[in-house]
């Protein structure tokens, strides 16, 4: 009975099997830095620079070396190393690129976070502003205080010189005078120009 049960779970598709003596693990990190590595230096002046001086001693040995001929002129076993080569190291700079792309998508997202907060950020400190504008514009100028001043100067100086429009409250009283032509008895120019109050 238990036969036939194990081998009922053996034909379906969504059980999956037992594990295996040999499992061959790896590291995928590992495996995309040595990638990496070699393709990076695939693409070098250096490796550029070996290889064409690996190719031409080939070809001058298999030429004018006639003891030394591994490879006769049509040069097969160097077309297989190239073919070799190029079937490595195709797969090895699409692996290389791949990262690279991760890299990219990790790095524009954090640039993406980094742009929302400091848009968020801006927006906060232009509220701010316009709060403070506001705020400000209830605050007394300094205009309303040189002008409230000026007008406290000439209560002062019309109760000094007219003592007697003290009342028992200590309240002055009203002035007589509207206060633009006091404004303007006030504001005289003497002979040098300079505007004296």
């Amino acid at each position: 009975m238990s036969d036939k049960t194990s081998q009922a779970a053996r034909q379906r598709l969504d059980t999956p099997r037992g594990t295996s003596r040999f499992k061959i693990t790896f590291d995928p990190e590992a495996i995309g830095r040595t990638g990496e590595t070699v393709a990076r230096f695939l693409g070098t002046g250096r490796y550029l620079t070996i290889q064409t001086v690996i190719v031409i001693i080939w070809i001058l040995l298999n030429v004018f070396a006639v003891k030394l001929q591994w490879d006769p002129y049509p040069f097969i076993l160097l077309n297989l190393a190239f073919s070799t080569q190029a079937a490595y190291a195709a797969p090895l700079i699409l692996l290389a690129q791949n990262r690279q792309d991760d890299r990219d998508r990790v790095s524009l997202e954090e640039d993406r976070s980094r742009a929302a907060q400091t848009k968020a950020d801006t927006e906060f400190l232009a509220r701010e502003l316009a709060a403070l504008r506001i705020a400000v514009g209830e605050v007394a100028t300094r205009d309303y205080l040189r002008r409230e001043l000026d007008d406290f100067r000439d209560d002062l100086k019309s109760l000094l010189a007219d003592p007697s429009s003290i009342t028992d409250d200590d309240t002055p009283r009203p002035r007589k005078k509207p206060r633009k032509k006091q404004v303007d008895e006030t504001t005289r120019s003497d002979n040098s120009g300079d505007t004296v109050l």
